[in-house]
């Protein structure tokens, strides 16, 4: 029923896709027919936010690859909470596609008002306190400490960190790759049935499960770094998001000039973070002429993906017109700065007078 329902709506949901030539399933290279038959069958949809990655295939497996243990698979947190979790990150970062997306989801799991709650961004109106709590906390990126109600085992967190840190990566290239929504354009009266089915339909999708590790074998093992240490109670996902990880940064080993690849972690680790959107030109004044396009898209990507512009991308792309190094870059981005999310939250929630 998943390949079915892939088939029938892929013409229209790869319309979503911008910037990029989506890659078709029957032209597709071997990792990507993969991934696609595992995407068709475990998330019910060839979704854009995920076939985006198709011109950088290792980029895409480690995308697939963090999705899936972190947010699709059965684990020791119900996917209501993780649903929760992954619209309350979107929110942070101003992503409308994914906030409808995984607000529909959790509309279709819940059934009540507190899923409208999580999807205008009332968290603070959620009714079971619980799930208030962990929402609020991973709204604010850790700066609303968690409170007794909210209890968590070490694994149970790890693996609610692994949903921000996806969602984190994820938003920046939804904001740069993908439309701001994904339903139809109807007359406002008819925007809430539209809703209603969307919520049927991902509800429906959302309580599929799966069994964690199938999938590891897509990217061969990696390393794990030490800003991964919040993913080692689980040790599933800490294996998943290690070669996710390895994937993508030796992708930017040839696709990001070194000059950006020593900049971006350095503004993100010190008293350099950007906090407006205007800084960015003067972040960039340390970099050769021919870096330059590119570190201005890594950094947009990184501190203001909803910023990103048509303009940005073309400028890049007159220095490197590849979708594939594009996409690359992009990915390095967003998931540098994704990854600094990681052990921030796994700190606020164990020292939340520190929040």
């Amino acid at each position: 029923m998943g390949i079915l329902l892939a088939r029938l709506t892929n013409r229209v949901t790869q319309r979503h896709i911008e910037h990029l030539r989506p890659v078709p399933p029957r032209t597709a290279p071997p990792l990507v027919r993969q991934v696609y038959r595992q995407l068709a069958r475990e998330f019910g949809l060839l979704a854009p936010p995920i076939t985006l990655h198709a011109a950088a295939p290792p980029v895409l497996g480690a995308c697939w690859l963090m999705l899936r243990e972190a947010l699709l698979c059965d684990g020791p947190v119900d996917r209501n909470t993780r649903e929760a979790v992954a619209a309350a990150v979107s929110l942070a970062n101003r992503c409308p596609y994914c906030v409808e997306v995984h607000s529909s989801a959790l509309r279709g799991l819940l059934r009540g008002p507190d899923s409208a709650a999580v999807a205008d961004d009332r968290i603070s109106e959620i009714a079971e306190p619980r799930l208030r709590e962990i929402a609020a906390f991973f709204r604010h990126g850790g700066d609303v400490p968690p409170v007794s109600t909210a209890r968590l085992d070490p694994t149970e967190l790890a693996h609610l960190i692994g949903v921000a840190v996806l969602f984190h990566y994820l938003n920046r290239m939804v904001n740069v790759f993908v439309a701001p929504s994904p339903l139809p354009a109807v007359p406002s009266p008819a925007l809430g049935a539209v809703r209603w089915l969307a919520a049927l339909m991902m509800g429906r999708l959302a309580r599929r499960g799966g069994a964690p590790g199938r999938q590891l074998d897509l990217l061969p093992p990696a390393d794990p770094p030490p800003d991964l240490s919040w993913a080692r109670p689980a040790p599933t996902l800490h294996s998943a998001f290690a070669r996710a990880y390895g994937a993508i940064d030796g992708a930017a080993e040839s696709a990001v000039p070194s000059s950006v690849r020593r900049l971006l972690p350095e503004l993100l680790a010190g008293p350099r973070a950007l906090t407006d959107p205007g800084e960015v030109e003067a972040a960039l004044d340390g970099l050769p002429v021919r870096d330059r396009s590119a570190g201005r898209l890594a950094l947009t990507i990184a501190f203001f993906s909803y910023r990103v512009t048509d303009s940005m991308v073309a400028s890049y792309r007159r220095y490197d017109p590849a979708d594939r190094r594009l996409l690359e870059l992009a990915a390095w981005a967003s998931l540098t700065a994704a990854r600094v999310a990681g052990p921030g939250l796994h700190s606020a929630w164990h020292n939340p007078t520190s929040a």
